[in-house]
């Protein structure tokens, strides 16, 4: 999902950083943006709302018509909504190549599927949206593992990005197998996902 709004500016709006160069900023400047950034107001309950699902939207780069759609499916899904739709969105094959330290972004680990370097049980997928299942292995393709990124990713170079407990990665071998479905405590988003579902219940 491409945005021409600067990253470090929606981070700064939405409270939540989106790349490591937004980081660096927002420890610097930790208020939104503008002339009028250093002052709070009261939100109303809708702009809380759609400010969290702008959080969660932003933080695995899908469109709203992606996030209605996973929204959708949570529905559906036995259990909690909220949760339920926070593990759609971590499943998708984008965000495990991400977790899983083979990018450093979710915006690189994007480039890396559509490009088809990422493979799921020996074939290629470049649908970012694919949902990966317990049990499956994600790697990097053969001959994409020379190229610079990779090499940088095999030798810890993105070592900020901590690897989850549902994820066995095996960092030289750019392999991990999902071990099971991620559970809510183990997904490092930040946002109120209640307040996504009371947003699309209204």
């Amino acid at each position: 999902m491409n945005n021409a709004r600067p990253k470090v500016r929606i981070s700064r709006a939405l409270g939540v950083a989106l790349t490591p160069k937004a980081a660096r900023y927002m420890d610097r400047r930790p208020y939104p943006p503008g002339m009028h950034g250093r002052k709070q107001k009261k939100a109303s309950d809708y702009a809380t709302q759609l400010r969290e699902k702008q959080r969660l939207r932003y933080q695995y780069d899908v469109s709203e018509t992606q996030l209605r759609r996973a929204y959708d499916l949570a529905k559906r899904k036995p259990g909690k909504t909220g949760q339920n739709l926070v593990q759609l969105l971590e499943t998708r094959l984008d965000a495990v190549v991400w977790r899983a330290g083979f990018a450093r972004t979710i915006y690189q680990a994007r480039q890396m599927v559509v490009h088809r370097h990422i493979v799921v049980d020996g074939r290629r997928v470049d649908r970012p949206s694919f949902r990966v299942v317990p049990g499956q292995v994600v790697e990097v393709a053969p001959r994409s593992k020379s190229k610079t990124p990779f090499i940088v990713a095999a030798e810890g170079g993105w070592s900020e990005n901590e690897i989850p407990g549902w994820l066995d990665v095996a960092r030289q071998d750019l392999t991990a197998r999902v071990q099971a479905l991620p559970v809510r405590e183990q997904i490092p988003v930040t946002c109120d996902e209640q307040l996504v579902v009371e947003y699309y219940s209204r």
